[in-house]
């Protein structure tokens, strides 16, 4: 099963499933009346329905899926006045927030990857737990994984599984995917899983199908989710305002590193001047995050037992200084580069 962030199937439907260490984000986050939060990554509105619950707060609701989108609308009427949807990446907020009238907020949540309801749909191309078209998409429009899956050379396939999917048998599994398409295209993702446990074999690891990182190495690739990530952590650090908290919940290790990285770069203290020292060339930033927890919160094992796609789930958070926003450098924040283009 790969792993994803949790949801609700409908908003204000009967629970499917539990976001991820929901309480441990609220508490976090720490929501008051009168505030404005952004929720970067909406997906069925868990997140967003328990903020508004348990503040009088507003939320600036973000999702590039159009069916996210759809429920965002359903909430903003079940919330009338204080859900403004919005369709678009949340490494834009600081553009899509301005155009609903803010210049700075209180507060930003991050639930990566892929969601629940993303991977529950069959027709969406993101699981090969159940048979579905290699789609993968989240927004709309572009290259889906089947064009991606048939048309990169063999080189360029080994290499999205191995620098993004975390696979060491990476070219094995490429070689075997350029023999079978020149057979016929691979349009679903049965074939696919297919394909990468005759490479592996199904016994490869106890608790993952062998496929799971040719997976994720291809999502990650299609909706440049590593790059989406850096922009938008970026993005949030110039929109909140001092006082203001930014919660981050990843569910991989390459996630992970690049919050990681992050938080750590914008919150160490400037190292004392040393007079056995030549000065810094030049001036040193002054942190722009004081972080709120000094290692990552992790689910407990209760909320595991309910919720198994909970298991990788780390959880970060800082709240904003006064100091300006630091410059991005994507290489600093650890996002994997290629050597090539789609």
């Amino acid at each position: 099963m790969m792993a994803g962030r949790g949801s609700t199937a409908a908003v204000g439907g009967p629970a499917r499933h539990i976001p991820v260490m929901l309480s441990e984000v609220l508490a976090q986050l720490d929501p008051k009346d009168g505030e404005i939060i952004v929720d970067g990554t909406f997906g069925a509105g868990g997140y967003s329905q328990a903020i508004l619950e348990s503040a009088d707060c507003k939320i600036i609701a973000i999702d590039r899926d159009p069916e996210a989108f759809r429920l965002s609308g359903e909430l903003a009427t079940a919330y009338p006045g204080r859900v403004l949807a919005v369709l678009g990446r949340y490494s834009e907020m600081v553009e899509l927030a301005a155009s609903e009238g803010f210049n700075s907020v209180r507060g930003v949540v991050l639930d990566l990857g892929v969601s629940s309801m993303q991977l529950d749909e069959p027709s969406r191309g993101f699981s090969f737990s159940q048979d579905g078209p290699l789609d993968m998409r989240m927004g709309q429009g572009g290259a889906s994984a089947r064009d991606i899956v048939n048309s990169l050379g063999e080189q360029e396939l080994a290499e999205v599984l191995f620098k993004l999917g975390e696979e060491r048998r990476s070219r094995a599994i490429a070689k075997a995917i350029v023999k079978r398409r020149a057979e016929a295209p691979i349009a679903t993702t049965a074939e696919l899983a297919d394909i990468v446990a005759g490479v592996l074999g199904l016994t490869r690891e106890e608790k993952k199908h062998p496929a799971t990182r040719t997976f994720q190495g291809l999502r990650l690739y299609l909706n440049e989710e590593l790059d989406e990530l850096a922009r938008g952590l970026s993005a949030a650090e110039r929109l909140l305002e001092a006082g203001g908290r930014l919660a981050v919940v990843t569910f991989h290790s390459l996630e992970d590193r690049i919050a990681k990285r992050f938080f750590a770069s914008r919150s160490a203290p400037p190292p004392r001047a040393s007079r056995h020292l030549p000065e810094a060339g030049g001036e040193i930033p002054a942190p722009s995050f004081r972080l709120l927890n000094r290692r990552p919160v992790e689910p407990n094992q209760a909320e595991i037992s309910r919720n198994p796609r909970a298991r990788s789930a780390r959880l970060r958070a800082a709240e904003r200084t006064g100091a300006p926003a630091h410059p991005l450098d994507l290489a600093a924040l650890g996002v994997p580069r290629l050597g090539f283009y789609m």
